[in-house]
């Protein structure tokens, strides 16, 4: 159902069984995909293109112009897969012209109140983000990451598949796979073993991931002994090379 009181622009395509609140406001440059839920006092924004079954609760900002002073006006887009939910006055911007300009987030995320997710970011599935965390410009965040409430996260940084952000992190650099991260600024504390169990990973698997992980952050080696001793252990798997690759691949230096 679409109120009467909600304000949608010419141009704006909504899906079947979309439901939108009132006094809610849709740009023309909007493509809204079937089942979503939408609130009242909703903004989108666009270019901007949400897929199935998103549910978008009162007072968020979604798909609005970037904060970034170089933004000029250019034509940039918000991308958003299915099955994600934004919670009360979550804020979440378009791309900038400097970088891809594309802000983009997968399915089946969870972005609680006041969650802000700022221009040319890039947000996997299955991700959660707590009350009033931020991820500000260019970061990356892959799949099946918690950010705790209140924590921040640098521009630039990369956020491996699996990780664990603790509420009130400062996060400065990039955050392998599977690791959990904790302080100001943010530093490892250990594996996010429970997670992995929950998520099914085998107990060897589990096991070999933890000896790549003492590898890299028990043994006093710099990095690149550390990947190459990991190498040498011949236990070669797509979930360990999740790990090394997300550490082989920063430009930022990882946190240790």
């Amino acid at each position: 159902m679409i109120h009467p009181q909600a304000i949608i622009e010419p141009g704006a395509v909504i899906g079947k069984n979309v439901s939108i609140g009132p006094w809610t406001y849709i740009a023309s440059e909007v493509v809204i995909g079937d089942d979503c839920e939408i609130s009242s006092h909703v903004v989108i924004n666009g270019p901007t293109r949400l897929g199935k079954g998103n549910r978008i609760f009162q007072f968020a900002s979604i798909g609005e112009d970037c904060q970034d002073l170089k933004y000029a006006g250019e034509i940039t887009e918000l991308v958003i897969g299915d099955n994600n939910i934004f919670r009360e006055s979550c804020t979440i911007h378009r791309g900038t012209a400097q970088d891809n300009a594309l802000t983009q987030i997968g399915s089946n995320n969870l972005f609680m109140a006041y969650a802000h997710v700022a221009h040319d970011c890039m947000v996997g599935n299955n991700c959660i983000m707590a009350n009033n965390a931020s991820i500000a410009g260019h970061v990356h965040v892959g799949n099946h990451v918690i950010i705790g409430g209140m924590a921040g996260v640098h521009q630039f940084c990369h956020i491996g598949d699996h990780s664990f952000v603790a509420a009130n992190a400062l996060v400065l650099k990039d955050i392998p796979a599977y690791v959990m991260a904790s302080g100001q600024p943010a530093k490892p504390f250990g594996l996010n073993s429970e997670g992995l169990k929950r998520r099914g990973f085998e107990r060897d698997t589990i096991m070999a991931i933890k000896r790549a992980y003492k590898s890299v952050y028990r043994k006093n080696l710099s990095v690149e002994e550390a990947l190459a001793q990991i190498s040498s252990q011949n236990e070669a798997s797509e979930e360990l090379d999740i790990f090394t690759s997300s550490i082989k691949q920063s430009t930022r230096g990882i946190i240790r």
